[in-house]
């Protein structure tokens, strides 16, 4: 705290010009990724940002990693991350970080709570195969989520199940 000069302070009380900050002098974006505007970018393979998305992975593993359905050549590890990633998408599109609702919609959608149709097994095999490794593959499965498909409740999701090639946008 700063004294009046009229007061008498010690020489070791005194405010040393170390202790000074010089004012700091003009600052501007000029690195490649920074953001320029509030609005957050948007396109293609930009993903939906959202505070805590690696949240999901953990509620998928510690609520759900007993309960996951595989099939041939998908593991239990693809099939978490690949429910993470919607979860965290999911979430997102909601402006908050994910919860245990969030992977059991991912879960449920892909059939890996139970009750999958064979189309459905044969169309997420491939997709899911080693998923856990590769980001790209996972913002493909992201990306074959439509937002009225994430707006949806689990509940309605597991009802729909026999018609999930309306929930899922099929091509590559």
């Amino acid at each position: 705290m700063t004294q009046p000069s009229y007061v008498p302070i010690v020489e070791a009380d005194q405010v040393r010009p170390a202790y000074r900050l010089r004012t700091p002098g003009d600052w501007r974006q000029r690195r490649v990724a920074e953001l320029v505007s509030p609005d957050w970018p948007r396109g293609r393979e930009m993903g939906t940002p959202g505070p805590d998305a690696g949240y999901a992975l953990l509620l998928a593993h510690e609520l759900f990693a007993d309960k996951v359905e595989t099939s041939d050549g998908v593991h239990a590890e693809d099939a978490l991350a690949g429910a993470a990633v919607v979860a965290g998408a999911r979430a997102a599109l909601f402006g908050r970080a994910p919860v245990a609702k969030d992977v059991e919609l991912g879960l449920s959608l892909f059939g890996f709570l139970g009750g999958a149709p064979a189309a459905l097994v044969e169309w997420r095999t491939p997709r899911f195969q080693a998923l856990a490794h590769h980001y790209r593959d996972q913002r493909k499965i992201v990306a074959a989520v439509p937002e009225s498909t994430l707006r949806l409740d689990p509940a309605d999701v597991r009802a729909r199940l026999s018609e999930w090639d309306t929930l899922i946008v099929i091509g590559d």
